[in-house]
């Protein structure tokens, strides 16, 4: 995270064509409070996110933004029910498209971001968009999958499971 300064207060709004034009950058931090539509997704809101925003272009030309995220999400584990941190760590490439059908000339490992005709960008709604994405549909804290490794279902535990195992007793065997 090396252009720009990190700094509390990051520009809420960018232009991110400008932003190409002079290949500048911002960093930044902002609270996971800050962060209205991920918070849904998390247990509590305590902690902060760093985040890194680079424009400019490739050697084909393409205008991106490359944004670099590194948060601790904290998260209820689904197996144990406990409060954990998952870490987050993002490196993402997003090609600077002005209409949906520049989406095919962007090169492979670019994501899409259509830009609004008058070029503005959101530094926060950017930042909460791929956390947004990153958080597992099922949260898992580290190191739980030894819970089922160490301790298998037993056959008569996934006997109970099944609701269907009763009835393959009542079908008649066939003659």
């Amino acid at each position: 995270m090396s252009a720009g300064t990190p700094s509390d207060r990051v520009p809420e709004v960018l232009d991110a064509w400008r932003m190409v034009s002079a290949r500048r950058g911002v960093e930044g931090r902002l609270p996971l409070s800050a962060l209205t539509r991920l918070e849904g997704s998390l247990l509590d809101t305590k902690g902060e996110v760093r985040f890194a925003l680079e424009f400019d272009r490739d050697s084909l030309q393409v205008p991106y933004v490359e944004l670099r995220i590194d948060a601790q999400l904290p998260l209820v584990c689904q197996r144990s029910m406990d409060r954990f941190l998952l870490p987050v760590r993002i490196v993402q490439r997003l090609g600077l498209i002005r209409d949906e059908a520049d989406e095919a000339a962007l090169p492979e490992g670019y994501e899409p971001l259509l830009v609004p005709d008058d070029g503005e960008l959101r530094t926060t709604e950017l930042v909460e968009d791929e956390l947004i994405l990153a958080v597992p549909v099922v949260p898992v804290k580290p190191g739980s999958e030894a819970v089922e490794r160490d301790w298998p279902a037993t056959q008569v535990e996934q006997e109970r499971a099944n609701p269907f195992a009763a009835l393959s007793a009542l079908k008649k065997p066939d003659k």
